[in-house]
């Protein structure tokens, strides 16, 4: 084999194609990955346009292997290892291309296409430089043909789209160099090892050995061979005394971060935790033969490993006031709050500023992170914020103020106060952050009201819960229909209101609660312990007034609570962050999907009537076609720019595969909820635990209280979904069931073995609503149905059955079909159901 690190263009250009052979997985990226890559190509890219000198980053290896030659034909070479990248940077390109056909640069879109994506000269499948495998060669193929249905549900369509946005919000924010640096950064500056097999190799078992290695060494554990590579005399004794306790008392995984915050405070702020080896090799390597110098650097790291415990672990530290704050960003989570955390803890030990004066520096970074959490200002770059603190706080005055001044900077985004009574009064606030920040933060507005016996929050078992039910009954509705806008509905006005901060509470009832009437929930609120929630039990009704006089208490709280920048005033001329996650959310859609101006304004806590008026405003916006009236309609105020020659709006969505009746109006199947927009931009949106299934075995009581609600609701598919579920146990199964009062079912099978459980279950079924939701979003998360082709599969089988149309769109989410589906295709469902443990089983089989 013959290996030489070449750049991505030099490697993609001349007569070639790679081709992706079928024992290799489908396309596998996802947001996470491309989120890593997008990062570090942008840092390159400020490099570059800053004048800095830039080396080319390493993004791995590929290990190809020479294919066939046909006369007249390209050059075709098997992709061993590392297709995931090679077709990540194809698609960024195709991304690349089409971004620069919608700003107008078509001799970039033509250089482009033909440097990267095509054998210009050769027609059918030697048309495409890269050929992936056949499950995910249709969706490839359609983003580099640029057809309409490019960007689909699949994760080859999730990247495709992700680049598109990524290029829209970049081309927004940078000036005009910053797209051809971009290119220049993807074409030259990406840096691969290539690795060619020689002719009668055995691919496969080269492709098995790269896959099948053992456990490699940590970042730390090569800096500790190089450290004590160094320290041939002194070694043994820093080991025993430095080193080793460190180690044992931090834990592999927190002396790795440890050694990387140890680079960011001492001022390299652009370090990454996946090269901390070369970068501390490079900063002690001019101490080699002073192992004096070598032995204090270890002291200093051990000195510093003990200030982190007292973050990780805030009961060692013993200043009250300092200790009071670091476990409520304990209790917040994350480790953004790091780097300032560890310098802040540096200055106090080096008796630089007090534990006090630490302490309310870290109240800042608390109130910082609550605050742009509640207004779901867009975390990104906020980690590189605090990497950058340590070394920019201004120096000549104390450290709460250094910091506070800091995180007010314009570019750092601190909400103020107007943001935040705004935020708390719209925004839903139930798909903000994770849930322990959301618990968080209602427990601390709880703690405000100062009760002479608080909660021990540590030992209660409390939930969130929805005052004004997710599932509304009618008298509800009724309710809210007495406070409607014009034109507006019950269940619209109830879909702004149901997840904001005012409407939510803690509550250990959560089940007890459900969707009852007010009255009923009224009597379960006075029994609690928390102030709030009897403060929620005085209100002689719960609508929309109440919810919004709410609001406005817990901003006031919120606001003493969490001090706001310097100044409290939004700078002028800055965008809302609504906007931004607008923009954001039409780029998530995958093609053959539509939305609603509700539904969009549901999820970035606006109205129906802004958004409409800024896509009217900016109907350019990629996806900005797709958000259609509440009927499924083309909203007569949506126009194309003035000269644009791209087709009628309901014509493109119907060439995406969107269906319209004779009427006009977009088929209900295909709409994207808000709650559907927030799990596809990553948002933590799914079902309460005590709704979802958990490996308990059956329980003959709420067994009993399925079967009653679903005869009393849907008697005529009653029958058939016990035949369904008693077929289910006898291919292994077993049935389990939710805790609310709508007491959901689900047929679950454990696809594991003895020592290790695989559990997964292919629908829930409600017998109230009358649905049942096919549940690809946990299946694309379990193997087998983690291949986008099996929940395909099972997607094609259900659609067979008459009254069943899934959208294939919806691949990674839980669309829905009637229960009286069941009545009429009973047998067809468990041809479905025993395919699908078929299928688990075969999976079973070859894991084993």
């Amino acid at each position: 084999m013959r290996a030489q690190e070449i750049t991505f263009l030099k490697l993609v250009q001349g007569d070639k194609q790679f081709q992706v052979p079928l024992y290799q997985r489908t396309y596998s990226w996802g947001r996470e990955q491309l989120k890593r890559l997008w990062e570090d190509v942008g840092e390159l890219v400020d490099q570059h346009l800053s004048g800095e000198p830039t080396a080319p980053h390493f993004l791995g290896s590929v290990v190809l292997a020479p294919g066939q030659i046909q006369a007249g034909g390209v050059q075709r070479w098997l992709v061993v290892d590392g297709q995931q990248r090679l077709t990540t940077l194809m698609l960024a390109f195709a991304a690349l291309r089409d971004h620069l056909r919608s700003t107008g640069d078509e001799r970039g879109v033509d250089r482009v296409h033909r440097q990267v994506l095509v054998n210009e000269f050769h027609e059918g499948l030697d048309h495409y430089r890269l050929l992936p495998t056949q499950a995910d060669r249709e969706a490839y193929t359609a983003c580099v043909r640029s057809r309409a249905e490019a960007g689909g549900s699949d994760n080859v369509g999730a990247a495709y789209r992700f680049f598109r946005g990524a290029f829209a919000e970049g081309h927004e924010a940078g000036d005009e160099r910053w797209t051809a640096t971009v290119e220049t950064v993807l074409k030259d500056l990406l840096s691969i090892v290539e690795i060619t097999a020689e002719p009668g190799d055995n691919v496969y078992r080269i492709f098995e050995s790269i896959n099948n290695t053992g456990v490699g060494l940590s970042q730390s554990d090569l800096l500790r061979n190089y450290v004590f590579m160094l320290l041939p005399k002194r070694g043994e004794r820093v080991y025993q005394e430095l080193w080793l306790p460190m180690q044992q008392s931090l834990g592999p995984k927190n002396l790795e971060l440890l050694v990387w915050l140890d680079l960011i405070v001492r001022g390299n702020s652009k370090a990454k935790q996946s090269e901390i080896y070369r970068e501390q090799q490079k900063r002690l390597q001019s101490l080699a033969g002073d192992e004096g110098a070598l032995q204090y650097e270890v002291e200093q790291l051990a000195e510093r490993g003990r200030r982190f415990l007292r973050i990780v672990e805030p009961a060692r530290e013993s200043s009250p006031k300092l200790r009071a704050v670091l476990e409520r960003l304990a209790a917040w989570g994350g480790q953004t709050h790091y780097p300032l955390a560890l310098h802040l803890l540096d200055l106090v030990d080096a008796g630089r500023t007090t534990p006090d004066d630490a302490a309310e520096a870290l109240r800042y970074v608390e109130s910082y992170l609550v605050r742009r959490l509640i207004c779901q200002t867009p975390t990104t770059g906020l980690n590189r914020i605090f990497m950058e603190a340590p070394t920019n706080l201004e120096t000549d005055r104390p450290a709460a103020e250094a910091v506070r001044r800091f995180l007010s900077g314009r570019r750092r985004r601190w909400p103020s106060d107007e943001e935040l009574r705004t935020a708390i009064h719209s925004k839903p606030f139930y798909w903000s952050g994770r849930p322990p920040q959301r618990s968080y933060i209602l427990r601390r507005l709880e703690e405000s009201y100062r009760p002479s016996e608080p909660v021990d929050f540590a030992k209660a078992a409390l939930s969130v819960e929805h005052v004004l039910p997710q599932r509304p009954a009618a008298a509800w509705l009724q309710l809210l229909d007495e406070e409607t806008e014009e034109n507006q509905s019950p269940q619209e006005l109830h879909d702004l209101l149901v997840h904001t901060l005012g409407n939510l509470t803690l509550t250990g009832d959560n089940s007890k609660l459900s969707n009852h009437p007010f009255e009923r929930k009224q009597q379960i609120l006075e029994s609690s312990a928390l102030r709030m929630n009897l403060e929620i039990a005085e209100a002689k009704r719960w609508g929309k007034a109440e919810i919004l006089d709410r609001a406005d208490r817990l901003t006031d709280r919120a606001v003493e609570l969490w001090p706001g920048p310097i100044g409290g005033i939004k700078p002028v001329g800055e965008e809302s962050p609504g906007w931004t996650e607008l923009r954001a959310a039409l780029v998530v859609m995958p093609s053959g999907t539509w939305t609603t101006y509700g539904d969009v304004a549901e999820l970035i806590g606006s109205h129906p009537v802004a958004v409409g008026a800024y896509l009217g405003s900016n109907p350019s916006l990629i996806g900005a076609y797709r958000v259609l009236t509440v009927e499924g309609k083309i909203s007569p105020s949506f126009r194309w720019p003035e000269g644009s020659d791209r087709q009628p709006p309901q014509e493109l969505l119907a060439s995406e595969g969107i269906r319209f009746d004779s009427w006009g109006r977009a088929h209900r199947s295909q709409r994207l909820s808000a709650a559907e927009l927030a799990t596809l931009l990553g948002k933590d949106v799914a079902q309460p635990v005590a709704q979802d299934p958990l490996p308990e075995g059956e329980d003959s009581a709420a067994a009993e209280r399925f079967r009653t609600q679903l005869r009393k609701n849907w008697p005529d598919a009653h029958d058939a979904v016990l035949a369904a579920l008693d077929f289910w146990r006898r291919q292994g199964g077993y049935v389990n069931y939710g805790r609310f009062e709508e007491t959901s079912c689900f047929p679950m099978l454990d696809a594991g073995t003895s020592h290790r459980h695989h559990l997964m279950w292919p629908v829930g079924i409600y017998p109230v609503s009358g649905t049942v939701e096919v549940v690809f979003q946990y299946l694309k998360d379990r193997s087998p149905f983690d291949d986008t082709e099996q929940r395909r599969e099972l997607l094609n089988r259900l659609n067979k059955i008459e009254g069943i149309d899934l959208p294939e769109a919806k691949l990674e989410l839980r669309p829905s079909f009637p229960v009286r589906v069941f009545a009429e295709h009973g047998e067809e469902i468990c041809g479905v159901l025993d395919w699908f443990v078929h299928t688990a089983a075969l999976d079973l089989a070859q894991r084993d």
